[in-house]
């Protein structure tokens, strides 16, 4: 195996990519597992259309590893469109090759190529998700990753009876290429999406759709683990069980203080563990999902998707099923309170390292823009323009190389270094009424260069331009500590004052409020290229994307970390077979 060697910089960018091909996983250890990406017919909504598959599954297959474990996964494309693949909040310690976001850390693998991924599983215990990371092929090609504690040990809350991921995605009746293609062309919004999923299946709420709902089965009297995933392209999600508290016991692959509630709100790529006590009546309960859309004026999709929870035995079933109290679609308050409960287990067994001397400040803005429509174009964003997005107004431009290559071979020219540690323009950022000459962004292929071992606080700061709305941050090779969140204009005199330096959320993926703010703080431990994934609900990132990048020096050695190699990782049942899996 060629590996090359690790690239003395971590940088931050924001994107999202295409594919087809054939993924050949090979674990460590194991012999291989072939895995096809494909283009599979599926039926949803009464029609039938092709979509891209691993395996000929949808959602994809789940990948059962445990912390500390290696897969190594060759990725063969045999499709027609360029692919990569991302391992959503895996940190890939000095390994940052692998990590998979298209002309961040690697081109993409064009259809008859291939490229070996070192999946290194350190610090991380839960949940976690695998996707394609090109323009929109991920509505269909992702898959849960399920990283059990080390062998010998065990779960913080008492062993549940039994535990299944909850995918929730989308699904267009139109082909995913075509709604990319039309919004790159008219510059618009992108069409919003015909059904949400719980495991790839719409549900009893939609057209042709009950006899294939999800039915999870259970037992009166147990716990069950839900890992709840929410793979959707761009919209928070509410979710919640009739009748049914879930307790919240882990975000992103890490632990959480027991947290009892009705309902949850998870942002896009997130991931939320809860437990589930089947302790109602034995009947039939709906478990449900709708969106959260604080953008005004802004169309969504106000439908709801359902999945069953059904108690095996005798008995007489309700019809139709309970079903759930989930918040208004605008419920901005529900969203922000709910995320804002969350903390981090930080006792003896699970401590918290909050980071406390600062020596990186960093202010971000986070907004949706406009660029000039092309000319002799029609464009139908905003007054004829093209709808956009950026980082402290830079909207990010993809290279011809990766940025990662270009950094470890020297190549000039690829990218810049001067992404500004602070917007370079101070407005009131959440007023009601802006400039229409603060929407136009720069753009360019910027990146932010942090010395190793720096400790960042990074205050993401949204904006009202074009249309106010929550912004979903993923940030690669790195977990972070959600230390303060509020609305309006950040103020760093008395804001900071109320910081959660105690018990804060460890997370990867983190949405900044609606004309809000949010401090995230990490130290900046691994070297390499790592991407910001910012996700503006509703806005196209094809056309233009905010990138925050920073680039870690490394210290002056450069071994790199040792990890058990994978002797039982694997792809296991369909998610359709698992809920008769559960109840045998």
């Amino acid at each position: 195996m060629i590996m090359k060697v690790f690239c003395p910089a971590l940088l931050l960018f924001i994107a999202v990519l295409p594919c087809r091909a054939l993924i050949n996983y090979t674990f460590i250890h194991e012999a291989a597992a072939y895995v096809e990406v494909e283009e599979t017919p599926y039926t949803r909504l009464c029609s039938t259309k092709k979509i891209l598959t691993v395996n000929g599954q949808f959602p994809g297959p789940t990948l059962y590893v445990s912390k500390g474990e290696t897969v190594v996964v060759d990725v063969y494309n045999k499709g027609n469109y360029n692919i990569t693949i991302h391992w959503h909040g895996v940190n890939m310690p000095r390994n940052p090759w692998s990590d998979g976001p298209e002309y961040v850390t690697q081109c993409p693998i064009q259809p008859g190529g291939k490229f070996r991924q070192k999946i290194i599983f350190s610090v991380e215990e839960g949940t976690l998700w695998w996707h394609a990371h090109s323009d929109w092929s991920r509505a269909t090609v992702h898959g849960a990753i399920i990283i059990y504690p080390k062998k010998g040990t065990g779960y913080p809350f008492p062993k549940p009876h039994a535990e299944l991921p909850i995918l929730l995605g989308e699904w267009w009746k139109k082909d995913i290429m075509e709604v990319i293609l039309e919004f790159v062309q008219n510059g618009g919004a992108p069409q919003i999406s015909d059904a949400f999923t719980i495991n790839g299946q719409p549900g009893d709420l939609y057209p042709c759709s009950k006899s294939e709902t999800f039915k999870l089965l259970v037992d009166y009297g147990k716990t069950y683990l839900l890992r709840i995933i929410n793979v959707d392209m761009q919209n928070i999600l509410f979710f919640s069980i009739a009748k049914h508290q879930v307790t919240i016991v882990g975000t992103d692959a890490s632990y959480s203080k027991p947290l009892a509630r009705d309902y949850i709100a998870i942002s896009p790529g997130q991931t939320i563990d809860v437990l589930l006590e089947t302790n109602q009546p034995p009947d039939h309960y709906y478990m449900a999902a709708r969106v959260y859309s604080s953008a005004e004026g802004v169309e969504y999709n106000n439908t709801t998707t359902t999945a069953i929870v059904q108690y095996n035995g005798n008995y007489t079933r309700s019809s139709p099923p309970f079903l759930p109290c989930l918040p208004d679609y605008n419920d901005t308050n529900a969203s922000v309170n709910f995320t804002g409960s969350l903390r981090s287990l930080a006792n003896k067994d699970y401590p918290v390292d909050v980071p406390t001397n600062i020596t990186t400040q960093l202010v971000f803005t986070v907004s949706v823009n406009t660029l000039p429509c092309s000319l002799n174009k029609t464009c139908e964003g905003p007054n004829g323009t093209r709808l956009s997005s950026s980082l402290n107004n830079i909207s990010f431009v993809n290279p011809k190389i990766d940025v990662l290559e270009a950094y470890y071979y020297q190549i000039n020219g690829v990218f810049g270094t001067r992404f500004p540690s602070f917007p370079p323009f101070v407005f009131n950022f959440t007023a009601d009424y802006l400039s229409l000459l603060l929407e136009l962004p720069n753009q360019g292929t910027e990146v932010k260069v942090l010395e190793y071992g720096s400790v960042v606080e990074l205050v993401l700061q949204g904006t009202n331009l074009v249309a106010g709305t929550d912004h979903p941050i993923h940030l690669h090779g790195h977990s972070f500590y959600v230390v303060g969140w509020g609305f309006g204009n950040f103020d760093k005199d008395k804001d900071p004052l109320g910081y959660n330096l105690v018990d804060p959320p460890l997370l990867n993926t983190i949405a900044v409020p609606k004309n809000g703010w949010t401090t995230i703080r990490f130290k900046a431990e691994n070297p390499g290229t790592g991407l910001v994934d910012a996700l503006p609900s509703r806005t196209s990132l094809y056309v233009g994307n905010g990138h925050g990048v920073h680039s870690e020096k490394w210290p002056n050695s450069k071994s790199t970390i040792t990890t058990a190699t994978s002797r039982h990782a694997s792809m296991l049942k369909p998610l359709s077979m698992l809920g008769e899996f559960l109840s045998n």
